[in-house]
């Protein structure tokens, strides 16, 4: 998303990322990675919830209660245009342009 930031507004888009993680943990990350966007914090996943993001999950046989990896295109009424689950970063950036281009 950071890479491809300037495209995705080019199209009208602004992107922000949001995880559960406490902002502390959010700031580090953004300054790690240099991104050039807002992260918000759901530290009680109650947006992740209500997306449908929030879940079960099994990582080396264990099972817990975490993110789904989510992406969604939401429209300038709130409406989500299109939503993608289990998607892979790199797979996020060319599927919301596919979208935005096709307006």
């Amino acid at each position: 998303m950071r890479d491809a930031l300037a495209g995705i507004n080019d199209q009208g888009a602004e992107v922000l990322g949001i995880s559960p993680d406490p902002v502390v943990a959010q700031k580090k990350f953004s300054d790690k990675l240099k991104l050039n966007f807002s992260l918000l914090s759901d530290a009680d996943h109650s947006v992740a919830e209500a997306y449908g993001a929030w879940g079960e999950k099994t990582l080396y046989g264990k099972k817990s209660m975490g993110i789904t990896r989510s992406s969604f295109l939401i429209g300038v009424q709130g409406e989500i245009l299109a939503a993608w689950y289990k998607v892979s970063p790199d797979a996020t950036v060319p599927k919301a342009m596919e979208v935005l281009e096709a307006g």
